[in-house]
């Protein structure tokens, strides 16, 4: 992949993809992050590509104007943890601490601090999940990896390595439990088939509200930026 601008105020930062399965360029905006991918296919050139993200720079624009702003959190704001509203405060120790309906950040970098007290709750529920999901199936899973993926909540290898966002601990815990029955179900069915649904049904029960849930709610999660 390449990276290009579109030159202006600001300018646009453009991801070019090629893809041999591509037939056409075409032209993606996440509804994640924001970020835009020209995808074109092998042997078109570069510059074509450009040339057709100019044409179109004005329906770029609005739509990344249109994006929710970007929450950067801080001392006096609010986040969510496993769906509930947490005001942020200033705590007087070294460590991070959820009580009631208040989290307590220290006041030095606080953004940082709490993204890394978050990947660790989320490492616990997700683990535990996984655990008891995999027992319920019969099934053992490799290593559990937390990251901050752009388009998926979750993976799993054909080793049995299950990948997550950490982010979704910021959604209610059902939601985080869907997504690690879902993954655990790809240990018995490394597809959507369903056979693989019908895993899903027993280990978590019905699904249809919770992944309704994450694409209605989801880019909402991205909004919360902790490089701060």
């Amino acid at each position: 992949m390449a990276e290009h601008r579109l030159p202006g105020t600001p300018p646009v930062a453009l991801v070019l993809r090629r893809s041999a399965r591509a037939r056409r360029i075409s032209l993606r905006i996440s509804g994640l992050d924001g970020r835009v991918t020209l995808t074109l296919p092998r042997g078109v050139p570069e510059r074509e590509a450009l040339d057709f993200a100019r044409a179109r720079e004005d329906w770029i624009r609005r739509h990344l104007s249109d994006r929710p702003t970007e929450i950067r959190p801080r001392i006096g704001g609010e986040i969510p943890v496993e769906g509930a509203r947490r005001r942020i405060v200033a705590a007087s120790g070294r460590r991070v601490e959820l009580r009631g309906d208040e989290i307590r950040v220290p006041g030095d970098a606080p953004a940082r601090r709490l993204r890394a007290w978050l990947r660790e709750l989320a490492r616990d529920r997700l683990s535990e999940a996984c655990r008891s999901y995999a027992q319920a199936l019969g099934r053992d899973h490799a290593r559990i990896t937390l990251r901050d993926p752009r388009s998926r909540w979750g993976s799993c290898s054909s080793g049995g390595a299950l990948m997550f966002s950490w982010r979704l601990v910021l959604a209610p815990p059902r939601i985080l439990r869907y997504v690690a029955a879902h993954e655990v179900a790809h240990l018995a069915e490394m597809n959507h088939s369903p056979a693989f649904w019908a895993h899903v049904e027993r280990l978590y029960g019905p699904h249809a509200d919770a992944r309704r849930w994450l694409r209605e709610n989801g880019p909402e999660l991205h909004r919360y930026r902790f490089d701060g």
